[in-house]
This record gives C-alpha cells, sequence and structure tokens, in this order.
C-alpha cells in the first residue's frame, strides 16, 4: 500500500503525535568507566568480589571489537540522487481558497535530491541487501565501501511491499556477512546494529532484541515482522545490518518509532529470513511472487473473542472472501477464524499475511478453521498475488526502470482499501495513479497522484492493461480521460508519446 498526501483523518487521528521514521538503524555500545581504587571503602575493598554475569559460551563482554573487524567492512554506504519531482501544495482550509482553487491541490516543484543510507554486502560478487525506501525514485545509486572505494550500483530489483531491495556491484572478492537464521534471535539477545547515522560515516552501536513479530503499518511494508531492538538507530542507518554476536546478519534495519525524528529506543529491522527470501527472488527474475488466498483479515481483539465465544484471541478473523478466489474455493466465510497453517498456530491476521504471502502460487495449504465455535480443516491451493498490487507492473517500466510508463504515470488497479484511503468509498473500478514523473505527458496533462482513472474516449478501464490498450487504441489524437479527484470528476487530455 501507499501513503497519499490526502490521508484520512481517521488515520492521522490514528498515528497521533508518533512519527515513525524510515530510517536506518545504529545501536549504541553502553559502558561506565569504574576505577576500583576511587570512592569505596577499606571493608568494600576487603570484601569479596561478586561474580558478574557472562554471555553464555564467551567470555565477559568487555568488547565486540572482534566481531566488529570481521563484518564491518561488509556494510556499505548508499548515496542517492533523485530527480526533481512534484508534490501536492497544501492550502489552510479557508473558503477563498477553495474558491479559486475549486478544491483542486496545486503542485510545486522539488528540486532535485541527494540521499543516504546503507546497505549490506552478502555475496562477494557483489549483491548489496538495502531498504527501497533508500532507493525509491533514484536515477543515480552509488555504493562506497568503508576502504573508501566507490562504485555505481545498479539496482537489480525492489520490493515495497517488504521495503527491500538489492543492488549489485561489478568486482569480485567484495567483503560478506553471511545471512543468520532470524527465526532462532530470541527476545533478549544482545545485537549490534552497523550503518552511517546521519552521515558521519560508519558506526556501531549495540541493543538487545526487544520483541518480535512487530508490524508498525507505515510506508509500503505491506508485509512486516519486524525484530524490534532498542539498539539506537538514525537517518542514514536505513539499510544497515543487525548482527548477532555470532557475526551473522539476523536483521536489515528499517524503521525506528519516535515522537521527535530521534531514535528513543524503538527500532525496527527486516527478519534475516525475509530478507533472504526476497533477495533470491529479485536475484532471479527481478520480481517477488507472494502466494494469494484472497481474504481480508483482521485480529481478534477480547471483545471480538467473547463475541464469537472463542477460547482466546490467537488467529485470524476473516472480515471478507474474494469471489472466486482461493479462499472461496475452499469453502472458507466471512467470520470463520483460521487458527492454524500446515499444523502450525497463526498468531494473529499479521502473521497469517506474512506466511501465506511467503508461500509460492499454486501451493496447497491446510487451513484449521474456527466456525460457530466448531473447529474445520479446509484444504486451498493458493493463487498468485499480482504484482500490480506491490508495484506497477514490468509492462509499465519506462526505460529509467522506474515503474512510469511511456506517458510517465505508474498505475494499479483500484482496490476498496484505495478508494477507502482516498476518501471514495464508493468508488469500486478504474486506475489509481500512483507516482507522476514530473518531465512526462501525463504531469503535462495535469493528471496527479491520487487521481482515479475510470475511463478512456468513453470507454471503462479496471487495470493497468486495459488503460494500455485505450491509450494506444487512441491513436493520433489526444485520450479523453474521465479522472476523479477528491471526490470530483474531471476530464482530461492525454497525449501518448510515439516512438
Amino acid at each position: 500500500m501507499f501513503n497519499f498526501s490526502r490521508r484520512p483523518a481517521a488515520a492521522r487521528a490514528g498515528l497521533g503525535a508518533v512519527l515513525v521514521a524510515l530510517v536506518a538503524f545504529a545501536g549504541y555500545n553502553i559502558g561506565l568507566a569504574h576505577s576500583p581504587g576511587a570512592g569505596v571503602s577499606a571493608a568494600q575493598a576487603a570484601a569479596k568480589p561478586v561474580d558478574t554475569p557472562r554471555l553464555k559460551g564467551s567470555d565477559p563482554a568487555t568488547s565486540y571489537a572482534s566481531i566488529v573487524d570481521a563484518v564491518a567492512p561488509a556494510v556499505v554506504t548508499v548515496r542517492v540522487e533523485k530527480k526533481a519531482s512534484m508534490v501536492p501544495t497544501q492550502f489552510p482550509d479557508d473558503d477563498l481558497f477553495r474558491f479559486f482553487g475549486r478544491g483542486l491541490p496545486r503542485q510545486q516543484r522539488i528540486p532535485r535530491q541527494s540521499g543516504l543510507g546503507s546497505g549490506v554486502l552478502t555475496t562477494a560478487d557483489g549483491y548489496i541487501l538495502t531498504n527501497n525506501h533508500v532507493i525509491d525514485g533514484a536515477d543515480q545509486v552509488r555504493v562506497e565501501l568503508t576502504d573508501k572505494r566507490v562504485f555505481d550500483a545498479k539496482v537489480v530489483g525492489t520490493d515495497p511491499a517488504s521495503d527491500l531491495a538489492v543492488l549489485k556491484i561489478e568486482g569480485s572478492g567484495f567483503p560478506v556477512v553471511s545471512i543468520g537464521d532470524s527465526n532462532h534471535v530470541r527476545v533478549g539477545d544482545v545485537v549490534l546494529a552497523i550503518g552511517n547515522p546521519l552521515g558521519v560515516g560508519q558506526t556501531v552501536t549495540m541493543g538487545i532484541i526487544s520483541a518480535k513479530g512487530r508490524a508498525t503499518g507505515v510506508g509500503d511494508g505491506s508485509y512486516e515482522d519486524f525484530l524490534q531492538t532498542d539498539a539506537p538507530i538514525n537517518q542514514g542507518n536505513s539499510g544497515g545490518a543487525l548482527i548477532s554476536l555470532n557475526g551473522e546478519l539476523v536483521g536489515i534495519n528499517s524503521q525506528i518509532l519516535t515522537p521527535t525524528g530521534g531514535n528513543i529506543g524503538l527500532g525496527f529491522a527486516i527478519p534475516s529470513n525475509m530478507a533472504r527470501e526476497v533477495m533470491g527472488q529479485l536475484k532471479e527474475d527481478g520480481r517477488v511472487q507472494r502466494g494469494k488466498l484472497g481474504v481480508s483479515v483482521q485480529s481478534v481483539t477480547p471483545d471480538l473473542a467473547a463475541s464469537l465465544k472463542l477460547a482466546n484471541t490467537s488467529g485470524a478473523l476473516v472480515s471478507g472472501v474474494e469471489p472466486g478466489g482461493a479462499a472461496a474455493r475452499a469453502g472458507l466465510k466471512q467470520g470463520d477464524v483460521i487458527t492454524a497453517l500446515n499444523g502450525e498456530k497463526v498468531a494473529d491476521s499479521n502473521a497469517l499475511r506474512n506466511r501465506i504471502a511467503g508461500t509460492k502460487p499454486g501451493s496447497a495449504i491446510e487451513l484449521e478453521v474456527v466456525r460457530n465455535g466448531k473447529t474445520e480443516t479446509m484444504r486451498a491451493t493458493l493463487g498468485a498475488l499480482e504484482a500490480s498490487r506491490e508495484r506497477a507492473s514490468s509492462d509499465d517500466q519506462g526505460p529509467e526502470g522506474r515503474g512510469f510508463g511511456p506517458t510517465g504515470m505508474a498505475v494499479e488497479p483500484l482496490t476498496p482499501e484505495i478508494a477507502r484511503e482516498l476518501g471514495l468509498p464508493g468508488r469500486k473500478e478504474g486506475v489509481v495513479v500512483r507516482d507522476v514523473n514530473p518531465d512526462g505527458t501525463a504531469a503535462s496533462a495535469g493528471i496527479q497522484p491520487g487521481d482515479v482513472i475510470s475511463q478512456v474516449n468513453g470507454e471503462a478501464v479496471r487495470t493497468p492493461s486495459d488503460l494500455r490498450a485505450a491509450l494506444a487504441a487512441s491513436g493520433e489524437r489526444p485520450a479523453l480521460l474521465l479522472v476523479t479527484r477528491e471526490n470530483a470528476d474531471i476530464f482530461l487530455a492525454l497525449r501518448t508519446p510515439r516512438s
């Protein structure tokens, strides 16, 4: 899912004053200097020393230098350059502005921008894991190693849904970090965060795993299973490494939760197992395939559990079933509670969503479902989640590979969720404009992010393919688009560039 500038009031209220920043993590190493003789009484000095706790299987935790020496060279700085962009200009809620602007947002041009993040070398031939939001929209990406070598990087693939991206630099013999098993990470484990916070240079910090299985619900992170850490992280550390005391990568630092914009000890890293799977698919074919069950689900609250006569709040409550989808064919109904998948318990809706997404399309699955107080077993064959739900389809990739079609706009089908986000709950068909290249013909025609295109030359469009076909059929004459913007319909004329 993507966020529009016109966020509904309920969503704004839900976030309150809390700011979730997409930044890289960096922890801090707390050490208190202590002189045994300073300020100590004779009785205390003569007392038998007390044994201090030790890390299991290791020497006393006096230094992490050997781990840092081994892994830090594989953590890189990612520098990006982004082209100019257009963003809506917000006006006061004033009748005069509404009259002259007729309710339509104006746009202002943001000049060319530079950005900075971090990344992790995972193969000796130059494949790098980083965050999608670090390189999103960039037309130039460069990677700087700790030995000061700088390389131009190719974007192999991006996955906004998990906020991961894979870069490639040319060469061999690069230092690497081994990818560990994040399922074995436990709450309380000590971890090191390495990255380039605020551009000060590579920094190593320390904390613990504070929680597992977290979801923040921001950005384009449709699939979230974060490791939470108190290792301090700040802007510039996005895409950096979260390292176990075994020297293995257990997470890609991604977000912080903060009311101030600075770190307060609530950081989130994408677990290494998710990163490994996404990286493998991006390297193989440049995109990620995810299974689709065809249900809308929500977590079970105590009140819902009481209403449904459930013993506890575990499981995912089915709030909607897609007609003709895998769930409908399997017999799932609205109000069912999915409590287990392939014999493993389902904790909540987020856990189910991640596990379904991590299963290949076409796979047969077994579901344990509670319906009217009785437990049933159902079997389903997963469909494939459309690529357009996660990013523009490959057919929409322009020469710069940024998801723009020939007219300079990226679109995706309108879903009920997006319609509600845009304040158009009654709109059921059309394609929504996800992004607009400010230098393209779509921008020149007045098309803006968040516009819903429902007709081209009087013919209904429901998918990106419908839109491409309708524009192509328009020939040399401008295509007449019916566009809904902030609950008002307008017509726009769009010319398709000719090759």
